[in-house]
């Protein structure tokens, strides 16, 4: 068996209880931490919080050689582990269909993600989400500026009302993190007046929410990681009342439909 377990958005804490299970009970457990990782726990801190040892892989052994993980999965009870939700954002789906060629039973154990989180920190309707997307650090992409990618993303969301969640670039091996501020500046050229919403450390104890133009909140500092923007598209009333006051948004940049 194959078991798949989201290690949820913060620390050792946020897995779920079906997930902790699965991790004390396993023969192995394997993960990886290379697209994201608990910014609040090590991975010591993981392993002595639920009594287990993990076996950490780097992306070529996940996506190019898993043997070794395949194997454990024959032999007996193994878990790939890794931050927020396995299959969300952060998708192993390629290691899930190999097991399932080779008739390993796989099931996948859920945590939150940084999706569902933007949508209960903000206020703002997960229903009312667009296509979401990745703004990359500049010498990431190998141009100036935002990729037409992005801002593809945003205008598209825009003309159909729909928020846009924007998940800003990490490079764990340098524990790189874009800022808010930085994300900001790079889009407030194309969108300076536009509202927008920032999200902080989301399934921490001290989460931020902060709701301006773009233009102002590339002037503002959002502490430490993770963060990621929304650019929000209409407005229900609820939700613009959401984020006045869970975000400080100011009332002339609240488009009510």
């Amino acid at each position: 068996m194959l078991t798949f377990v989201g290690l949820g958005l913060y620390d050792e804490r946020s897995v779920t209880v079906e997930g902790q299970h699965a991790l004390r009970t396993a023969d192995r457990v394997f993960a990886e931490f290379y697209t994201s990782k608990l910014l609040g726990a090590t991975v010591e801190d993981i392993e002595a919080a639920h009594d287990t040892e993990i076996e950490v892989r780097d992306r070529a052994g996940v996506e190019q050689d898993p043997e070794d993980i395949l194997q454990a999965a024959e032999e007996g009870e193994a878990v790939f582990a890794t931050a927020g939700d396995t299959m969300i954002s952060t998708t192993h789906v390629d290691l899930r269909l190999r097991a399932e060629e080779r008739g390993i039973d796989t099931r996948v154990v859920h945590a939150p993600t940084a999706e569902s989180a933007a949508s209960g920190l903000t206020g703002l309707q997960n229903y009312r989400f667009g296509k979401a997307t990745t703004l990359p650090f500049d010498y990431a992409h190998g141009a100036d500026g935002v990729p037409a990618s992005v801002t593809n993303a945003i205008d598209e969301n825009r003309e159909r009302g729909l928020h846009t969640l924007v998940y800003l670039d990490i490079k764990v091996r340098n524990d790189e993190y874009m800022t808010a501020s930085h994300a900001a500046d790079l889009l407030a050229e194309e969108y300076g007046d536009v509202l927008a919403v920032v999200v902080a450390r989301a399934g921490s104890p001290n989460p931020l929410v902060a709701a301006d133009a773009l233009s102002e909140l590339a002037e503002r500092a959002f502490g430490d990681p993770l963060h990621l923007l929304v650019i929000p598209g209409d407005l229900h009333h609820i939700e613009a009342d959401a984020l006045s006051t869970l975000a400080g948004a100011p009332d002339e940049l609240l488009n009510v439909e």
